[in-house]
């Protein structure tokens, strides 16, 4: 049911309620003060006549007129009612009017002001809406601006004045200086670079601001710096060069940007000398190689530009004189500026570092060709460089030093700069040591024999003030007569220009100080030596020998031994086997052969036979385990020379022993070959059945058919039975072993799959060792499948068969070879019980107790 509206004599319009508004306009009249009672009213008649609505809004707010729901729900509806309408519809002026009266009662409510205040921005009301924002701010409290400013700087920011906006962004940044950035965003958007720069400085001033875009003060620093660099005709209100020279001792990590700057500036404002003192200034300074680059790199564009410019205007102008003289000064000055790099470069890495010794050796060779500066530069580099804090060796700028004045010809002035470099507290004994060889070394080269010797006699004399040569508290020059850097140039000096006498007494010097090596000991036995002292010799020998130990005194002794074997021979055997004993006692298994083998020499030409035997058979248990089968190898061949080869088969039988299976195997064969060649038959079966014992068929099948050959020549039909048997008992024993086994089934599960199992054999599983008994009975299924059917008749022959009837026999049988394999196993089926089962290697004693010669 709507109202019926029927207009008055007086004009105005009357409302008729009808039926269904009675029960509200009952329950209002019983409730006047109840906002339940009138938003149940105004939510009934929502969807009539907009006045009809209004009026029930304006009958409510004047019985509440401190409602806020009531004021916030009109508000909206009256604005929802001009929406798209033109802004100059009276309609819109009521509904502001309606804003300031909900104003009088609502001036603490943030939310209509944020709505009047959109309001009028939408109706384009610039100066309203800037007074009812400030109205806005006055009425609400501190705690809800944040709800008003962003709002207004939204408002102000799309205004086409800019002096509304700053005006209120000062007011807005003393409630929240932390949003300066905004501010200076804002300026620079709008061409205000004066304030915005003002502004950034004072933010980088500030040591408490905290961006919150996230810049650091170095960030903020270069923003400025850029900004007021690129515009210096708008930028009048700072001084410009004060500022970045403050950040170039402020930021000192960094300094290349700001230099750039600084010039930057100077270029924008006209000033181009100014612009280029800059640039000197920076490359004079700047301490690190980036900074370099960047500043020299921006140098080197700028005069690129004059250039051009240059040219440009006197091709406009045309050629004039003076043109002409000041273009080539800029081109001069930009061919020298390329020139000067490689040296101002090495600056930087000075500056940065003023003790590289690398770096002051590059600046002489850059000086190259101008005496003076050279000399200035190794006056500066010795000056400057401090040993102690030196990287490099302090001692070769002295050096070069004096080498360029003796390249010159100056060797007084030579002379003087190694003195001078001798009084040097270096950090090592070393350094010094070099620069009294090198002194020495200088006066050789120009045949001051004499003064060589005096100058390494001077450095090698004994101070007032002795000092351990590792003691780093007392200066080198207290420790340098323990160098033996000195002491051997000057020995070697001694031996070419000295006496013998004062020779012998550099060299005992040495080994008094404790400070010699085993080829000064050398030096010094070979000098007596040539000299004929030959026991001398021998006693420095000794000396050498008492001062070091194994494995330095290796040298010493292998020298010594064969000095006196040469010197003596025989005639000092007993002393000789002294020397030997005594050299072998404690001497490391790594160096005991070639000792042995000249024991054993020794023994051989000036001794008894069965001494060197007794040598040889030491040496194969003290050297080394990789070279005992070599040392065997000499001991059977020197035996079987001296005392035949039936000597020689104690020696195999103790080599097969000790030696691992490898090797064992080896011996074996040629064991058995020896034999075979001795025609002992027996005793060559004997040895290759004990062989067999660590043959695996699999692995070793060369030894098998060593075997196989051996049977073919001397065997007969029971011999070669025995094989095939002990073959299969082998073959059985290592298929057995669950070691082998594993690995088998590791290597068929590798090929299969391409992957190993993490498990070794002694640490398997219970699924794994049932599926390794698997694989064993599928390989034993196979092998029984696999027998060979019996081949035919195999003609043996006999031990005594002579050579030519052998060749005939075989004829017969086989023109083209005797056939004899393994696969006659089918044949000793019915012998299976009766397998021999071999022993072990372990006594190996049993397998030749009764071969022994008669």
């Amino acid at each position: 049911t709507l109202y019926k509206e029927m207009p008055s004599l007086n004009g105005r319009t009357d409302v008729i309620f009808e039926d269904d508004d009675l029960p509200y306009e009952e329950e209002i009249i019983r409730n006047p003060y109840s906002v339940k009672c009138w938003m149940r009213y105004i939510e009934f008649k929502q969807n009539g006549p907009k006045a009809t609505l209004n009026m029930i809004y304006e009958r409510a707010l004047k019985e509440l007129p401190g409602s806020y729901k009531l004021w916030y729900n009109y508000l909206r509806e009256r604005r929802k009612q001009v929406k798209g309408k033109c802004f100059t519809e009276p309609a819109y002026e009521e509904i502001n009017n309606c804003h300031e009266r909900a104003l009088v009662f609502m001036h603490k409510m943030p939310r209509i002001w944020l709505d009047y205040c959109q309001f009028l921005v939408s109706q384009c009301k610039i100066t309203r809406s800037r007074r009812t924002f400030d109205r806005a701010l006055r009425a609400l409290p501190v705690t809800q601006h944040p709800r008003i400013w962003p709002l207004y700087l939204r408002f102000v920011r799309n205004l086409p004045l800019p002096e509304t906006a700053i005006r209120v962004y000062r007011r807005y940044l003393k409630l929240s200086p932390e949003n300066t950035e905004e501010y200076i965003d804002y300026l620079r958007s709008v061409g205000r670079l004066d304030e915005a720069a003002v502004r950034l400085a004072a933010v980088v001033n500030d040591e408490s601001f905290v961006s919150k875009e996230g810049k650091s003060n170095y960030q903020l620093w270069h923003e400025l710096c850029d900004l007021i660099s690129q515009n210096p005709d708008k930028v009048t209100s700072l001084n410009v060069g004060a500022i970045i020279r403050g950040g170039l001792t402020r930021f000192t990590d960094q300094l290349g940007k700001l230099w750039c700057s600084l010039a930057d500036y100077y270029i924008r404002s006209g000033h181009f000398e100014k612009a280029r003192d800059v640039y000197e200034e920076a490359i004079l300074t700047v301490v690190t190689v980036r900074d370099f680059t960047q500043v020299f790199d921006s140098y080197a564009q700028f005069e690129e530009s004059m250039i051009a410019a240059k040219m440009e205007t006197t091709a406009e102008i045309g050629k004039d004189e003076d043109d002409d003289i000041d273009l080539e000064l800029r081109l001069a000055r930009f061919e020298q500026l390329i020139a000067r790099r490689p040296l101002l470069l090495n600056s930087v890495l000075l500056r940065q570092n003023p003790h590289n010794v690398h770096e002051w050796h590059k600046r002489v060779k850059l000086y190259d060709g101008n005496p003076r500066q050279i000399i200035n530069t190794y006056t500066e580099a010795v000056q400057t460089v401090d040993p102690m804090k030196a990287t490099g060796k302090p001692h070769s700028l002295w050096v070069s030093f004096a080498k360029f004045y003796e390249e010159n010809e100056q060797l007084d002035d030579a002379r003087t700069i190694f003195e001078k470099a001798t009084k040097v507290n270096y950090k090592q004994v070393d350094d010094l040591a070099a620069v009294w060889c090198e002194y020495g070394e200088m006066e050789l080269r120009h045949e001051n024999y004499e003064q060589a010797l005096r100058i390494l006699r001077k450095a090698t004399a004994i101070p007032s003030r002795k000092a351990e040569y590792f003691d780093a508290s007392e200066p080198v020059q207290n420790r340098v007569y323990k160098s033996l850097k000195v002491w051997s140039m000057l020995a070697d000096l001694e031996e070419s220009l000295g006496t013998f006498q004062s020779t012998k007494a550099v060299y005992d010097r040495i080994i008094d100080l404790r400070i010699a090596t085993p080829q000064i000991i050398i030096n010094y036995a070979m000098f007596l030596e040539e000299h004929m002292y030959f026991e001398e010799s021998f006693k420095a020998y000794e000396r050498g020998i008492a001062l070091f130990r194994w494995p330095n005194v290796y040298d010493i002794w292998n020298t010594y031994l064969t000095k006196f074997i040469d010197r003596y021979g025989g005639k000092k055997l007993e002393r000789a086997r002294d020397l030997f004993e005594q050299a072998l006692d404690g001497c490391p298994a790594k160096f005991a052969k070639t000792i042995y083998l000249l024991y054993a020499k020794l023994e051989e030409e000036y001794g008894l036979a069965r001494h060197a035997m007794a040598v040889y058979e030491r040496a194969t248990q003290a050297v080394e385990t990789e070279e005992r089968h070599h040392m065997f190898n000499i001991y059977i061949k020197r035996a079987a020379e001296i005392y035949g080869v039936t000597y020689t088969r104690a020696i195999y039988q103790k080599a097969i022993e000790v030696l691992p299976d490898e090797h064992a195997r080896d011996m074996c064969q040629r064991f058995a070959d020896m034999e075979s060649k001795l025609g002992e038959i027996d005793r060559a079966r004997a040895i290759y059945s004990y062989c067999s014992q660590i043959c695996d068929p699999r692995v070793t099948a060369n030894f098998w058919q060593t075997w196989k050959e051996f049977e073919i020549r001397h065997g007969n039909e029971d011999t070669i039975r025995e094989m095939l048997r002990i073959k299969r008992s082998v073959q059985a024993t290592y298929n057995t072993q669950v070691n082998f086994m594993s690995s088998q089934m590791l290597k068929a599960t590798t090929t299969s799959t391409g992957t190993v199992s993490d498990l070794a054999p002694g640490q398997m599983g219970i699924d794994d060792m049932k599926m390794l008994e698997q694989k064993a009975q599928q390989l034993a299924a196979e092998a029984e499948q696999d027998k060979p059917k019996p081949k035919e008749k195999i003609l043996f022959i006999r031990s005594d068969t002579s050579r030519s009837e052998l060749a005939e026999l075989s004829k017969q049988a086989n023109p083209d070879e005797i056939d004899i394999d393994d696969d006659d196993e089918d044949e000793d089926e019915s012998q299976g019980p009766d397998e021999v089962q071999l022993e072990q290697k372990s006594v190996p004693t049993a397998v030749f107790g009764g071969l022994k010669d008669d």
